[in-house]
């Protein structure tokens, strides 16, 4: 993301909770995507609950930014 939009982000979460909500979401789904690739192996199910993850962390990246073109 780039600095302004981080800028962005900063001023606006005070006051929009869907932002919040979203911003959230996205730092949730890294730590847990950070938890499983500090594994050496994923068995088959966190494998598929990986991909869930970062399929999730996409969605919410995108909400995100329709949030922040909104305010540009």
């Amino acid at each position: 993301m780039e600095k302004w939009d981080e800028q962005l982000i900063a001023r606006l979460l005070p006051h929009d909770e869907e932002l919040r909500k979203y911003v959230e979401e996205h730092r949730r789904c890294d730590e847990q995507l950070e938890k499983f690739n500090q594994r050496p192996y994923l068995t088959t199910d966190e494998e598929i609950e990986k991909r869930r993850i970062q399929k999730l962390k996409l969605v919410g990246r995108d909400k995100i930014e329709a949030i922040l073109a909104q305010h540009r």
